[in-house]
């Protein structure tokens, strides 16, 4: 399995063989999307938060005696049918919303979604940004160029959520440089989710030989050892 190579300028480098074991794993629409509800899941805070009437002011007497007024009973303000009362069954930020994602499961939804990703044609492999000062204006020229060198037209002009731009390492210069492009988010190789392979439509691979390397390691790793 090959893909074509790219430099700023658009044009081919050469090209790069890509690891079945990463690229060549077969679309599992329901492990993704169990992965992916998990994550999200563990990503929620649950600042959420209501009082019960345990924790409301006021309400230290009995608003009325209990007979005799022709009213209803009541034993404090505090209750819940009361305006500025305690709430029932509200939410509350002590609720945990994580859930457990197994190693495996989430290396192969990893592999699962950038293998449908290449197969769809929306993985672009980049030589270099070579970027030596922070530029916004020069990352915009050199993406252009990209994006008519490989044939995706969209990855220049979509404006929202167009590529998720993978690192083998951090480089400052190049988050800088992308830093103000509000369809384009920076990630390191060995961050990459499958919910961020979601989010955007293109994975903008930088130094592929390094990250396909870190891509194979993560996958790896997971994988069962043979007896």
């Amino acid at each position: 399995m090959k893909a074509t190579i790219f430099k700023n300028d658009g044009k081919s480098a050469g090209d790069i063989t890509l690891p079945e074991s990463v690229f060549g794993v077969e679309w599992n629409a329901d492990l993704v999307h169990e992965v992916v509800t998990g994550m999200q899941a563990n990503a929620r805070e649950g600042n959420a938060h209501t009082k019960d009437r345990s924790e409301k002011r006021g309400g230290g007497r009995k608003p009325w005696k209990q007979k005799g007024t022709g009213r209803a009973r009541h034993g404090s303000r505090r209750s819940p049918i009361w305006v500025g009362g305690g709430v029932t069954f509200g939410p509350r930020s002590e609720k945990d919303y994580s859930v457990k994602i197994n190693k495996k499961a989430r290396a192969k939804a990893f592999a699962s979604t950038i293998s449908k990703k290449l197969a769809d044609n929306e993985v672009v492999f980049v030589e270099n940004l070579s970027l030596e000062e922070p530029k916004t204006s020069v990352a915009k020229t050199v993406f252009a160029a990209i994006a008519k060198g490989s044939d995706h037209a969209d990855l220049a002009n979509k404006r929202n959520n167009a590529a998720l731009l993978v690192l083998p390492e951090r480089n400052l210069v190049t988050e800088k440089s992308f830093r103000n492009f509000s369809n384009i988010e920076v990630t390191q190789a060995k961050d990459v989710n499958p919910v961020d392979l979601l989010t955007y439509k293109y994975v903008v691979v930088v130094e592929p030989a390094k990250a396909v390397e870190i891509f194979e390691h993560r996958v790896g790793a997971a994988a069962p050892k043979s007896k």
